[in-house]
């Protein structure tokens, strides 16, 4: 059984992508609320409450095949400050590598490292921090390689996140496991032009990772939607006026062939700041029909919680989508347990890492890398 630190843990997403045949040793967050939900659903106490600055080796017990860190995205978000790894919150990147180098250090490195975050590091200070985290890995002994994977592949949700997938220096990578160059699916624009900008040492230990295409998916923004949630509430006739009266000429045009098709259509509506034709910001509603949610954020506002909106011929209905709904974007089970405040509950998911995603990683990238460590492993004895 592989086994894993998870490193910036929350409710614990990625541990549940990575499934019951992989033995967690060590978790992290220093969010309370979350390490409560990890530990309900769960059921141990491998979850240490702790700021990651504050994590000792001590604290790492044996030797991870694989450690996993989904570190805060804040100050590489294209919504930040722009303050990249030097920043408050992304800046525990680099406690979260001191930790990686005194494993190291004590020869227990881990053989596989996982970063997983917003596309943003891609083009943080023009390259230079995703130029940083890569090079951190190459000084350290690892190959290195990244995929941008957005998660619509999976489940209805539009979430593009990369995932920088490092391997020991001693472990031979299962030559099917990579690519001769970029593949456009996993590798787009944003990570070639990084790669490009990489110092050549770190080019020579790139690693284009070969990742197969997942199946179709099957389920809409319509499959995940409850019928009667409990919470919250439908919008009053004047809230869903209001609502309606903040968009576009472009998205009433939307609402209105929606109308038209005389069936039931679900659609996902952000508020956003925009400038209408004389320049002046004004917030808007925006609505997709496409049968894809946008990507879920934290509740930071009112204006970052994602409406749905039913429409049914002329009837049209809106309210806040529902705590257990984004947790079925993110590909959670309905036995997941979440809190039972709602902007616990939303803040738990929206930071979290969508779990087929891992899933898929774990069964074609880290599972094999491990298979074939454990068969030399055997020739050898």
């Amino acid at each position: 059984m592989p086994d894993f630190y998870e490193f910036f843990a929350g409710g614990g997403m990625v541990r549940t992508g990575l499934g019951p045949d992989w033995q967690c040793l060590f978790a992290n967050d220093f969010d309370n609320r979350k390490a409560a939900s990890y530990r309900a659903n769960f059921r141990d106490d491998v979850i240490r409450t702790d700021d990651v600055a504050d994590i000792t080796l001590a604290n790492l017990p044996g030797r991870a095949n694989l450690a996993w860190a989904s570190f805060p995205c804040q100050d590489l978000s294209l919504a930040g400050a722009g303050a990249g790894l030097r920043g408050d919150r992304s800046g525990t990147f680099w406690p979260f590598w001191n930790l990686m180098k005194g494993l190291a250090s004590q020869k227990r490195p881990a053989d596989l490292i996982v970063l997983e975050n917003v596309c943003g590091t891609l083009t943080s200070h023009n390259g230079k921090d995703f130029a940083s985290i890569c090079r951190s890995f190459v000084d350290l002994g690892y190959s290195v390689g990244a995929l941008v994977i957005d998660a619509k592949l999976f489940v209805p949700q539009s979430r593009a996140r990369l995932f920088i997938v490092g391997v020991h220096e001693k472990i031979t990578i299962p030559t099917n496991l990579i690519s001769q160059g970029s593949v456009l699916r996993w590798h787009n624009k944003a990570l070639t032009t990084a790669y490009a900008k990489l110092p050549r040492n770190v080019q020579d230990e790139w690693i284009w990772w070969n990742l197969p295409s997942p199946r179709t998916r099957r389920l809409s923004l319509a499959d995940i939607i409850e019928e009667n949630p409990v919470h919250p509430e439908w919008f009053t006739v004047a809230e869903n006026k209001r609502l309606l009266a903040m968009m576009s000429d472009l998205n009433r045009e939307k609402l209105r062939k929606a109308k038209s098709m005389k069936r039931r259509v679900v659609g996902g509506i952000y508020k956003r700041t925009r400038s209408d034709e004389n320049g002046h910001k004004v917030q808007r509603a925006e609505i997709r029909f496409d049968e894809i949610a946008g990507c879920l954020r934290t509740p930071a506002g009112g204006s970052s919680r994602q409406v749905i909106l039913i429409v049914e011929g002329d009837s049209v209905r809106a309210r806040l989508i529902s705590a257990r709904e984004t947790a079925r974007l993110m590909g959670l089970r309905d036995s997941y347990l979440l809190p039972e405040n709602y902007n616990e509950a939303y803040h738990l998911t929206g930071d979290g890492v969508v779990v087929p995603v891992v899933r898929h990683l774990a069964k074609f990238i880290l599972e094999p890398v491990l298979d074939c460590i454990a068969k030399t492993k055997s020739m050898a004895a």
